[in-house]
């Protein structure tokens, strides 16, 4: 049995001097229901689903997990510029598959630092609630399994 990881990047977002909360746009919900959907046709099931406790990512994680019918979870040290290796961590010891809901440049850095070890590598290119799935491998490095955009579903 294969782990997953999935890694959403929030959706899209007010400015600072629209909404101080940047709470989500009109898009953001849309492009996040949108892409709720097509996961859960393609069969995308995580456990448990953490956010980072901002606003944006907060309500990211709700409208996914409504789709899933599951709860969302506070995760510690997913805001923007946290470290990743707690997390790194705490992935690798994961039986299940988890979904992080939260921003750049921290998603960014953990899903180089999985798949290349080098969290300033870029391997992936996040996109506003998009789901970019990681696989785990038999030998415990992780892989890029797919990347589902809200443009291409």
């Amino acid at each position: 049995m294969c782990v997953r990881l999935y890694l959403v990047q929030h959706g899209e977002a007010k400015s600072e001097t629209e909404d101080l909360e940047r709470s989500l746009t009109i898009r953001g919900e849309e492009e996040t229901r949108k892409i709720s959907g097509a996961a859960k046709r393609l069969g995308i099931r995580p456990s448990r689903i953490y956010h980072s406790g901002k606003k944006r990512a907060e309500q990211t994680a709700g409208i996914i997990a409504g789709a899933f019918g599951l709860s969302v979870q506070l995760g510690q040290g997913l805001n923007p510029n946290d470290d990743v290796r707690p997390w790194v961590e705490r992935i690798s010891g994961e039986p299940e598959d988890l979904m992080i809901v939260g921003h750049l440049p921290f998603l960014e850095k953990l899903a180089s630092f999985l798949v290349c070890g080098d969290e300033g590598a870029k391997a992936v290119v996040f996109r506003y609630s998009a789901i970019v799935c990681l696989e785990k491998k038999e030998f415990g490095g992780w892989s890029v399994d797919r990347i589902i955009k809200p443009e291409s579903v």
